[in-house]
């Protein structure tokens, strides 16, 4: 059991409270943001405290660090702020979902792991990575540092996904690819084979047709 500090007052970080506060051991004792961000300082009923001044008010000896930031710039400001963490003495907390599936799965540092993922023997998850919710990850496959994964991404076996990744809705990726690092996979993407670093992989949209909803026979 930690008593946990959590990054941000935005979408996720309420989220990471509701999953800490109603399905961990974790306590969660406070928020905390950069102090040009700090414009109230409740959140939750829990005190918001500016993040340059976290080290006098929450010591990192007796606390601990959630950092649930988004993929915003792939996944860069996440880790930014996990190395600043870091060289501020602070130890972050991973959260799994006691509703996920997985077996002994070795899991990093500030990893937040949300229900009904499916994970296979003999995969490795890196630091700082966010996995949402309905997601099938292959057996043998490694998902390195700062990586995220939307809902209901697939991954089959044997897969390593390069750091810095982004993973959209519903993609799916074939056995013993390698997903270069710092990639963007469209929602809908199929990849089939290896992937260069810093690539982008996005399916067409599906196309609006001319016929208009209430013409349509059947409907």
């Amino acid at each position: 059991m930690a008593k946990v500090i959590i990054f941000g007052v935005g979408q996720i970080a309420e989220l990471a409270h509701f999953y800490l506060t109603n399905d961990s051991e974790h306590d969660v004792i406070a928020f905390t943001v950069d102090k040009e961000f700090l414009e109230s300082d409740e959140f939750h009923g829990l005190p918001v405290v500016a993040y340059e001044s976290i080290t006098k008010d929450y010591p990192p000896n007796e606390y601990k660090l959630f950092i649930p930031i988004s993929y915003k710039k792939v996944n860069k400001l996440r880790a930014e702020k996990f190395y600043d963490a870091k060289l501020k003495g602070y130890e972050c907390v991973s959260y799994i979902s006691s509703k996920a599936m997985y077996y002994n799965t070795q899991v990093g540092e500030n990893c937040f792991i949300f229900e009904s993922n499916v994970i296979q023997p003999c995969v490795t998850i890196g630091d700082n990575c966010i996995i949402w919710s309905g997601n099938h990850i292959g057996h043998h496959t490694t998902i390195e540092d700062h990586c995220f994964l939307a809902s209901h991404v697939v991954i089959s076996g044997g897969v390593n996904v390069g750091e810095y990744s982004f993973l959209g809705v519903n993609a799916t990726i074939r056995d013993n690819v390698n997903i270069g690092k710092r990639n963007v996979i469209g929602a809908g993407a199929v990849i089939l084979s290896n992937t260069d670093d810093e690539s982008v992989y996005s399916p067409k949209e599906s196309e609006k047709l001319k016929v208009p909803s209430n013409k349509l026979r059947g409907f």
